[in-house]
Parts: C-alpha cells; sequence; structure tokens
C-alpha cells in the first residue's frame, strides 16, 4: 500500500481564506459567524438570522464570464483549488495529467441556483429557465469544473454523504493513491448553502442556534450553554501526492493520510446514536486501518456541533473507545470559529488537523464557558495550545448516520 500526504492547503472559510490567513485565524480564536448579509432576514419570519459567510472576492480569482455560470458552490472550490496547488508549489502543466485527478463533495449543491430558478419557472415558465440550470447545481460539477480547468484526466468523482462530504472525499481520494489510480489528487468538500430555504430547513428543524444577539458566541461546542448548530459555506480543497513523488519534488509535507474510517449508525436519519455507537466504530476503523493503538492518539478535531445530542455522543463515544487515555487527549472543535461548513466542513477540518500537526499548535474550542455535567474532557477551551502531535483524528458525522474519520500522522 502506498504512502499519502498533504502538501498543499486551500481553506475558503468564514475565517480567513488561504492556508496563512485560516492559521492565524484559529491562533486568535477568531469567529466567522456574524448577522446573515446575503439575504434580508427581516423578510423571513424565521428566529434565525446569523451564519458563517465567507469573505472572498470571487473576481479576484474567476473570470467574471465564468462566474457567472457557476453556481457559488463551484465557485469556492475553484478559488480552494487554486490556493491549494499555489500553497503546494505545484503548476498544473508540471503534472502528468493522466495520473492527476480530482475529487470533491458537496453535501447540498447549487441550492442556491435551485431556488433562484424556482422562482423563474413560476413566475415566467419553464422555457424561460437558464440553459445552464442543471450544469448549475448538480453536485459533481465542482470535480468536473476543477478538471476541465487544469487538465487533470485522472480519476475524477465526487462524494455526497451530508455532513461527512469533506471527510470522506479526502479519505476516498486518499485510497486512490495508495491503490495505484493516481499519483497526485486535488480533493475536499465546498458548499454554499446559506440561503433562505437552506437557513429554513434546518431552522424549523430546531437544529440551528438562535443566539442572535451575540453571533459571535453563538457556536459553543461543548458548552452547557450550547443550542445548536451555526450554518457556514466555504470549501477546503488540499493536494495529496503519493509520498515519493512528494519527496522527489522536494515538497512541504504538512502531515501523513494514514488511516481512514468509516461506518453507519442505522438508528435515526438526523439524531445521532445516543451512545456514540457509530462514530466509535468508525474512530476505531481508521486507528485499524492505519495499525494505531488508542493510546498514540494525541490530538481529535471533533465533528463538535454544539449541539445537544452530538456534543454529548461524540463525548460518549470517546471515552468508550478510548478508555483512562480519553482524559489526556486533547479535543477541540474547529467549528466554534468557522460554523458548520456541510459537506465542507471535514475537509477545512482536515486541513485544521494537518495544520495543527505541522505547527505543533492544537486549535481551540472557542466560547467554552460553562462545563456541561458529563462531557469532562480536554476539549481546549478558548486558547491554542503548543503540543507536539504525532498522531491525530479529525471526525465527521452525518445526517443519515453516516460517519467517516480521518487519521493524520507527523512524517
Amino acid at each position: 500500500m502506498r504512502r499519502v500526504v498533504i502538501t498543499g492547503l486551500g481553506p475558503v472559510t468564514p475565517i480567513g481564506v488561504g492556508a496563512e490567513a485560516f492559521h492565524q485565524a484559529q491562533l486568535a480564536g477568531k469567529s466567522g459567524v456574524r448577522r446573515i448579509t446575503r439575504y434580508d432576514t427581516e423578510d423571513y419570519k424565521l428566529n434565525v438570522k446569523i451564519a458563517g459567510e465567507t469573505d472572498v472576492e470571487i473576481y479576484d480569482y474567476l473570470d467574471r464570464k465564468e462566474a457567472r455560470r457557476l453556481d457559488r458552490f463551484v465557485q469556492l472550490a475553484l478559488i480552494g483549488a487554486q490556493l491549494a496547488l499555489a500553497d503546494a508549489g505545484l503548476e498544473p502543466g508540471e503534472l502528468n495529467p493522466e495520473t492527476t485527478g480530482v475529487l470533491i463533495g458537496s453535501g447540498i449543491g447549487g441550492i442556491k441556483t435551485w431556488e433562484d430558478q424556482f422562482k423563474v419557472y413560476f413566475q415566467r415558465g419553464p422555457h424561460r429557465l437558464s440553459p445552464f440550470f442543471i450544469p448549475m447545481v448538480i453536485s459533481n460539477m465542482a470535480s468536473g469544473h476543477v478538471a476541465m480547468k487544469y487538465g487533470f484526466q485522472g480519476p475524477s468523482s465526487t462524494v455526497v454523504t451530508a455532513c461527512a462530504t469533506g471527510t470522506d472525499s479526502v479519505g476516498s481520494a486518499a485510497r486512490m493513491i495508495q491503490h495505484g489510480e493516481a499519483e497526485v489528487m486535488l480533493t475536499g468538500g465546498t458548499e454554499a448553502a446559506v440561503t433562505p430555504m437552506a437557513i429554513g430547513g434546518f431552522a424549523v428543524m430546531r437544529a440551528l442556534s438562535t443566539r442572535n444577539d451575540e453571533p459571535e458566541k453563538a457556536s459553543r461546542p461543548f458548552d452547557k450553554n450550547r443550542d445548536g448548530f451555526i450554518l457556514a459555506e466555504g470549501a477546503g480543497l488540499l493536494v495529496l501526492e503519493e509520498y515519493e513523488h512528494a519527496k522527489a519534488r522536494g515538497a512541504t509535507i504538512y502531515a501523513e493520510i494514514a488511516g481512514f474510517g468509516r461506518s453507519e449508525d442505522a438508528h435515526h436519519i438526523t439524531e445521532p446514536h445516543p451512545e456514540g455507537k457509530g462514530a466509535l466504530l468508525a474512530m476505531a476503523a481508521a486507528m485499524r486501518d492505519a495499525g494505531v493503538s488508542p493510546e498514540q492518539i494525541d490530538y481529535i478535531n471533533a465533528h463538535g456541533t454544539s449541539t445537544p445530542l452530538n456534543d454529548r455522543a461524540e463525548t460518549m463515544a470517546i471515552k468508550k473507545l478510548f478508555g483512562p487515555h480519553a482524559y489526556e487527549l486533547a479535543v477541540s472543535s474547529t467549528k466554534s470559529m468557522t460554523g458548520h461548513l456541510l459537506g465542507a466542513a471535514g475537509a477545512v477540518e482536515a486541513i485544521a488537523t494537518a495544520q495543527a500537526i505541522h505547527h505543533g499548535i492544537v486549535p481551540p474550542t472557542i466560547n467554552y464557558e460553562e462545563p456541561d455535567p458529563g462531557l469532562d474532557l480536554d476539549y481546549v477551551p478558548n486558547q491554542p495550545r503548543e503540543a507536539r502531535v504525532d498522531y491525530a483524528l479529525s471526525n465527521s458525522f452525518a445526517f443519515g448516520g453516516q460517519n467517516a474519520v480521518l487519521l493524520f500522522k507527523r512524517v
């Protein structure tokens, strides 16, 4: 089995765009949550008026004509891809196109385009729909457009596993390299669902925080007073390379992807298993894949959504799997800063985990103010922490009970 390493990072997030900006924002404990500006929240009778919006000037990266024919989720993926390749020190022309692939997932796809074209259909009729309507909404177009832009002709695919999408994408891309399908993969997740229908759908499920008066404090994983997650947008793209390929060109290596595990709760369409059984199985599978024992894990980038049920179930899974070592682990949720990027979340958190290993600094869980009885692990409250991280997990759990976990190793 060939080794797979991370050599390029392209985060496009509510707290920073680009690897360095994203890293510095984590160290500062910056919150990317604010009042929604994408649409007028007063026009909707919803009690959710906050989200994690990503400030990026699309036309600084994309041609205006090209951008107008793309949904925002594809735009963000193209920007992340550009950033990741630049961070890896790679020019597309230097790569063998036949052994370079793309695997970018999205949990929802082009929902903004759906909403806009829905209005056109009912107000003006189906004959006035945009000819770009279908290509703009389907989830595989993030991978398709990135591959077309750079001429990458290796394996190209798309993962759609809700909130586990980003992690599932990175793990699946790593396996393509391990099994010899590609030498280099551009992979990750992208999401642009800060829209009235998406916010509305999650709001009526009572899944979102309603702490509208304190947006920066609304995402508070593991805190006793958490009241729901914050919907956010963005993308996380990574360059993965076969180890010898990266070594031969003298690439900077952030971390190695040493293990990947998946599981299914088989319990409920939206709620996690109350004892965290699926989460436990996925973490155990990732460690088994890497040949690593629980005692070797130094850090877990938790799914940590800031919902009452998830944070409790994830904590229970960690405690049951790791036993006494659970209390020696650093466990933090970067969603406390970024909000929840749905299909992009796992990829952005993979970037944060790779940076924790590379820089020797564990990101904090901000807004942790009051412990919740029974949630008694070391959640790295409010301040980053210098620590050597040799092995780390990054957890992602999704509606439908689908779970994915990556295991990272210092090289």
